[in-house]
């Protein structure tokens, strides 16, 4: 069986930017954010499926993306 990855971009829906302190900054939604704990706790107990290898993957592309873009974002707001 081949699974392929889901391109981030799948998921863009998913994204909210949301005031933190004086700054916005791009956050999972709270069913996003749950999902990638859930896979990760399966993960951890070595328990995922191939299609939830490709699922976490792909949210973890996008969490990568977005606190890169949160970090420039920081580094703006800092100068």
């Amino acid at each position: 069986m081949v699974t392929t990855l889901k391109q981030p971009s799948s998921l863009i829906h998913e994204i909210r930017l949301e005031p933190v302190g004086a700054w916005h900054l791009f956050k999972f939604s709270e069913t996003l954010q749950l999902r990638m704990e859930s896979l990760l706790d399966s993960k951890k107990a070595d328990q995922l499926t191939l299609e939830e290898i490709a699922e976490l993957d792909t949210i973890s592309e996008l969490d990568r993306i977005f606190t890169h873009m949160n970090a420039m974002l920081a580094a703006q707001y800092a100068s």
